[in-house]
Order: C-alpha cells, then sequence, then structure tokens
C-alpha cells in the first residue's frame, strides 16, 4: 500500500525540485568533458527553511525522505525571529525535529526585527537576510520555502489592494533570489494537504499565534478576507488568485524583457533619456524603463512605488515645466532640453 496521497503529493513536488536541482548541478562539468570522477562537484547540498509549521514540517519531511534517493544532501534551518517569549525554545525544538528526520547540518539563527517597512515586511527581510547567510556559509545549492497556493493567493490580493501592477499579481515566483537559490514546491497545492500530511506522519506542528492575530494584515485576509470573498463568489477563489499569478507573472516577464531591450533605444549618446523616444513607448513598457533606470541611479527596489515611476512619468507625458521629482534613495529625476535626468540629488 503506497503513502497517503497528501503525502505523496508533497513527495512527488519535491522530487521535482530536487530533479530540477540536480539537472543544473551536473551542467557544471559538462564545461570540462574529460573531467575525472575525483574532479566532478560533490553532491549539492538543499536546505528546508523550517519554522515548525504544517507546510515546512511537511516540506522538510518530504525533503529528508526524497533527498537520499536522488545523492542529494539535505539540512534545514530555522530562523528565530524574537519576537514572542520563549521563540529560542521552540526554534531549539524545530532543530531537533528536522534532526530526528536526519536532516544535517541543522541551524538555528536567531535575528533582529527591524521597524522599516512594518512588522511583516520588517521580519521577512530578517528571515531572507538569514537564510542567505545560511546558505552561503554551508555552500547551498537551494533553500526550500514552504509556500502554497493559498499563500499565493494572499499575496496576489495584497498586491491588488497596494494597486501596485502586474508584477505584484505575480506573487511568489517558483524560483527566486539570487542564482534561483529559493524553490518554492508548493505553490501548486493548498495549504490542507500540507497539513494533512503531517497528521497522516504523525509530524508535530506549531502553529504561530501571529497568524491568527488580526493586527497584521495577512491574518485579517487569511481569516476573514478570503472567506468572505468565498461566500461572495464560491468555492475555487483561492485556484483562480494563484492562476492569475502565473498569467501575471508571465505578462510580467515579457515587458520586463521589452524593456531591457528598449531602454538602450530611448538614449543618447552620452546615456540621457530622450522623451520624445520615451513618449512614443507603449506606457507599460516606458514606465518599466523608467524605474530600471531610477534603481539604476541608486533609488532602492523596495521602496519605488507604482507612485514615484508615475510622476517621473508626467515628466514624459504631462510637460508642463513642472520640477524635480524626488525619489528614494535621495534620486533625483528632472527634465532639461529634451532629456530626462535621473542622478543621486
Amino acid at each position: 500500500m503506497g503513502p497517503h496521497p497528501a503525502v505523496a503529493a508533497i513527495r512527488l513536488a519535491v522530487r521535482r525540485v530536487l530533479h530540477d536541482l540536480l539537472t543544473e548541478h551536473h551542467r557544471a562539468p559538462a564545461a570540462v568533458p574529460h573531467a575525472l570522477p575525483h574532479e566532478l562537484p560533490p553532491p549539492p547540498l538543499v536546505l528546508v527553511a523550517c519554522s515548525g509549521g504544517a507546510d515546512s514540517m511537511a516540506l522538510a519531511s518530504a525533503l529528508a525522505f526524497e533527498s537520499p534517493k536522488l545523492g542529494i544532501r539535505a539540512g534545514g534551518v530555522t530562523v528565530d525571529h524574537g519576537l514572542q517569549p520563549g521563540s529560542d525554545a521552540r526554534a531549539a525544538e524545530v532543530v531537533q525535529r528536522l534532526r530526528e528526520l536526519g536532516l544535517d547540518p541543522v541551524d538555528s539563527v536567531a535575528v533582529t526585527v527591524g521597524r522599516t517597512g512594518g512588522p511583516e515586511a520588517a521580519a521577512r527581510d530578517a528571515r531572507y537576510a538569514a537564510l542567505d547567510t545560511a546558505a552561503e556559509r554551508h555552500g547551498a545549492a537551494a533553500v526550500l520555502l514552504g509556500h502554497t497556493r493559498d499563500d499565493q493567493a494572499e499575496t496576489v490580493l495584497l498586491g491588488l489592494a497596494r494597486g501596485s501592477g502586474i508584477r505584484s499579481l505575480s506573487g511568489m515566483a517558483a524560483v527566486s533570489g539570487a542564482g534561483g537559490r529559493y524553490r518554492r514546491p508548493f505553490l501548486e497545492l493548498d495549504r490542507q494537504t500540507a497539513r494533512k500530511a503531517c497528521m497522516v506522519q504523525s509530524l508535530p506542528v506549531w502553529d504561530d499565534p501571529h497568524n491568527a492575530d488580526p493586527a497584521y494584515t495577512r491574518s485579517r485576509l487569511r481569516h476573514e478576507g478570503l472567506p468572505a470573498l468565498e461566500k461572495a463568489l464560491g468555492k475555487g477563489v483561492v485556484e483562480a488568485l494563484a492562476r492569475t499569478a502565473q498569467l501575471s507573472r508571465d505578462d510580467a516577464d515579457a515587458l520586463d524583457s521589452w524593456a531591457g531591450q528598449a531602454e538602450a533605444t530611448v538614449r543618447d549618446a552620452t546615456g540621457l533619456l530622450e522623451c520624445a523616444k520615451l513618449y512614443a513607448l507603449p506606457p507599460a513598457v516606458r514606465r518599466r524603463v523608467l524605474r530600471r533606470a531610477a534603481i539604476a541611479a541608486g533609488a532602492p527596489a523596495g521602496s519605488l512605488f507604482a507612485r514615484h515611476i508615475e510622476e517621473v512619468d508626467r515628466l514624459i507625458t504631462g510637460w508642463r515645466g513642472q520640477g524635480a521629482i524626488n525619489l528614494p534613495g535621495k534620486v533625483v529625476a528632472q527634465r532639461q532640453g529634451g532629456r530626462l535626468v535621473i542622478r543621486q540629488g
């Protein structure tokens, strides 16, 4: 008798990601066709980011099961955000559980959460910084994250509420981070599948009280917003939002590529952007060119919002002699003699 359907589903999702990683890993010696066996790269190490919740525990379990069959080393890392009493003890428990699954190495990393961007954004920034450091320290080929289809739906709705454009609607990518470090095997699986997999395997699960705290936007969306949408529109809202994310990502990727090619055609011999040529571009492409130029000048991407780019765009489409536009990172955009100058102020 085979494994429970929920367990089979999570293992299959992880197996696919590990196969992709192995394929990428084996390309490395291809440039040295006569490499000897001892010169081949060692088996890749894959880490799982685990909070102790159902999603990440299901992911850790599947990684521990699948990795030996593929000759992949598997470890784990848990991040102690220090936001709740006893968080260090819970992190130690997660480390013990991961080691009991056979993962090695396993790290617990304590971080200090700042205030920039609000509590949720600050915690996320601290967490990813810790995961980056752990991956680099161990030389990990990838870090697996337990985001599910439900998380994707929430991310799309949050992007829609911010009015941040199609890139925000594209949600989380299956592969992201420097060099494709972060992999999300569960984006096509729902949260209930992960929880069921933990239950049938008798895996202990910790439910973060922050996930039910109405002080947090995502928590309110999860427990109030999405249920209200499903009541009004019927079941299938989560699946539809996740599908919207993929379609939006495909469109956004295509527009980003177009903007990358168009940027070189709208600059003069000195590298300045020519307003007349920018005006001739489709708005979606033009705004991407402007965003790229602002980031290149030093504006932090995470602080550069749609309203900033719209203001700069009006220097092209609604020129009335207005003054310079101040952007995050002390970057200034202004129109000078038919050219758009974006630079540090």
